[in-house]
């Protein structure tokens, strides 16, 4: 899902869940809205989870057997 997209769900499920004052036949609001949020939240988790694997520890201290590259 990426970072950017569960930093969207989580924006508007905060919008849904407590700003939003109107109702709707059929659907509650509110509920859609924390759903949203529970979900963009996991999302955000799971993305941070993934590229902290993916890099892993100390990934961009690792320098190679001659030390630090020169600026190009």
């Amino acid at each position: 899902m990426g970072v950017p997209v569960s930093l969207l769900l989580i924006a508007a499920g905060a919008v849904l869940a407590f700003a939003v004052t109107g109702s709707t036949s059929g659907i509650d609001l509110h509920t859609v809205g924390w759903i949203l949020l529970a979900v963009g939240l996991l999302g955000l988790v799971l993305s941070l989870i993934v590229w902290d694997s993916w890099a892993g520890g100390g990934y961009w201290m690792r320098r190679g057997p001659r030390g630090p590259r020169p600026p190009v």
